[in-house]
């Protein structure tokens, strides 16, 4: 049979199986991940102080997505700044889709990394997803951090 016969997908010693939200939360558990759930059921959590969703989109829920937020708010004027960073990265990485939104006189900074898993999807394959989402959109917000110590002080000072 051919390179993408389903031949090959059944001889796989990790099957694939479809994404579920469930499947998603038993991965974050496996790594003792402390999460929550949404109305809809999707995970999310706080790492390093930034709120992530891990979000299930598509008409089957096939498509994971994990979403992470800068824990930090600046001015809307620095928008283009900002704007400017971001497209640094996406420039240059592979890896998360970042991007600024404004919102009222302030600016949300996200960073995605999104996957379509139409044909199944194994635990490691979610497992991989799920770090690398995380870890890689962490990168990008220490260089905010690092760029915006204010803005790291503020955050931290509402923490206490």
């Amino acid at each position: 049979m051919g390179l993408f016969s389903s031949d090959r997908q059944a001889n796989q010693t990790n099957p694939l199986a479809p994404l579920t939200r469930d499947r998603v939360a038993t991965r974050l558990g496996a790594k003792d991940y402390r999460f929550g759930r949404d109305a809809d059921g999707d995970p999310f959590g706080n790492w390093e102080g930034h709120p992530f969703m891990f979000i299930s989109y598509g008409k089957a829920l096939e498509i994971l997505q994990v979403r992470g937020r800068w824990g930090r708010e600046l001015p809307a004027e620095l928008a283009d700044e900002v704007t400017s960073r971001a497209n640094t990265w996406n420039a240059d990485k592979l890896w998360p889709k970042v991007y600024v939104r404004v919102t009222g006189r302030s600016i949300a900074v996200f960073g995605e990394l999104t996957v379509d898993y139409e044909h199944g999807v194994s635990d490691e394959q979610i497992d991989q997803q799920v770090v690398c989402g995380i870890t890689t959109t962490l990168e990008f917000f220490a260089e905010l951090d690092e760029a915006y110590p204010a803005a790291v002080a503020a955050a931290q000072s509402d923490a206490n």
